[in-house]
């Protein structure tokens, strides 16, 4: 995606897409993205007292990670309660949503991020990181992820800065 075209302005184009193929389920999950990318910079002037209040980059993901975030804790709900076809619907969304964002790092790669990043905290505070520099850890991760152009899941990254600070 180049820097002129928005993400709004690309999810438009999708729609438009989806609707003249008749695709109802994508339309569906791109008028849901579209909503939520509304709502979060209807939210930022408010808070910013602006008339015109554009999402960055970093925040149209966010918004995005976030929705991806509530449809896998829906899917786990779902699967608990014993509605496949539900858990199904959310699964496809997340395909969806998944389109508009950076590549997620597999686990190997993620791994080699983290152990960068504790040799780097190791190297600056000159011993061994513990586990109380989990804070301190993940926050060095996330800025090499950022600075990568790449997103994990948070759940993923924790459990690996953990194992690298205990082990």
């Amino acid at each position: 995606m180049t820097e002129s075209v928005t993400m709004e302005t690309l999810i438009s184009q999708q729609m438009v897409a989806a609707m003249k193929a008749r695709d109802a389920e994508r339309t569906g999950t791109l008028r849901l993205i579209k909503t939520a990318l509304m709502n979060k910079a209807i939210e930022k002037r408010g808070a910013q007292k602006q008339l015109d209040a554009t999402l960055t980059q970093p925040e149209s993901e966010q918004v995005l990670a976030t929705m991806i975030k509530q449809r896998r804790d829906s899917i786990e709900q779902f699967t608990k309660g014993n509605r496949p076809e539900l858990a199904a619907k959310e699964a496809a969304e997340i395909v969806v949503i998944e389109e508009f964002l950076p590549k997620a790092l597999d686990e190997a790669g993620l791994a080699k991020l983290v152990a960068e990043a504790l040799a780097e905290l190791e190297a600056s505070l000159g011993r061994k990181p513990t586990v109380k520099e989990m804070g301190s850890a993940m926050k060095a991760v996330q800025g090499r992820l950022q600075a990568a152009g790449a997103r994990a899941d948070g759940r993923l990254v924790s459990e690996l800065v953990k194992k690298g600070l205990a082990g």
